[in-house]
């Protein structure tokens, strides 16, 4: 992952528990709509089995990470299968370091102030505030008082309607699952609403940009 590259286009998205038949279909749509950054989680079936497909599906128009990564094994496992990028719900030292050491861009999780400045110092590339939703975009502008510096992706409640306050507060990136890779969009075979929700996280985040500068 090239984190520059990121920071220009903040959304990522977020697979769980998606099945290998719906994989293309869903990745395809992805990048229709405009997303470039993807992670699979580890506790999806096949996780590595479905990193590789993914890879191959999109080449260098996607980058592909894994998610909700809690010990070292699925760590290693995920590297093995092309992840360039390693994303958790909670701060896991020794995952932490690990990618540190070996030049991995990683996403811990945390919540409180405490959790949040430990990520950051722990290595974090950027630390994934989790779940954002219940304490909301003020929350951010609040966290980035005392932490101007660190930087804080917004995970967790993150909509079209949504994350153009989440940016005005402060937040540095966003990172979206069930809410755009809808169940019931993909068991209907309507994969191109993935297209269009994409596109509209992609012009929330374009209008907020502007309404900042």
């Amino acid at each position: 992952m090239d984190l520059q590259s990121f920071r220009d286009n903040p959304l990522m998205g977020i697979l769980r528990g998606i099945e290998a038949d719906d994989l293309p279909p869903v990745v395809e749509n992805a990048l229709a709509g405009g997303l470039s950054t993807l992670e699979i989680t580890m506790n999806t079936r096949d996780a590595p089995r479905l990193i590789r497909q993914a890879r191959d599906i999109a080449g260098d128009a996607l980058t592909v990470g894994a998610g909700t990564v809690l010990d070292t094994s699925s760590l290693e496992a995920a590297l093995d299968a092309g992840a360039t990028f390693v994303v958790m719900p909670t701060l896991v030292n020794e995952v932490v370091e690990t990618c540190v050491q070996r030049g991995v861009p990683v996403f811990p999780g945390a919540l409180t102030p405490q959790e949040i400045h430990s990520a950051w110092r722990a290595g974090a590339s950027m630390v994934k505030v989790f779940p954002a939703k219940f304490f909301g975009p003020d929350y951010f502008k609040e966290i980035k008082g005392p932490f101007d510096d660190i930087l804080l992706l917004a995970c967790g409640g993150v909509s079209a309607e949504s994350l153009g306050a989440f940016a005005r507060a402060g937040a540095d990136a966003f990172a979206f699952g069930a809410s755009v890779f809808r169940t019931d969009w993909i068991e209907a075979g309507e994969y191109t609403r993935i297209a269009d929700a994409i596109q509209a996280l992609r012009s929330a985040y374009a209008e907020a940009t502007t309404a900042r500068s």
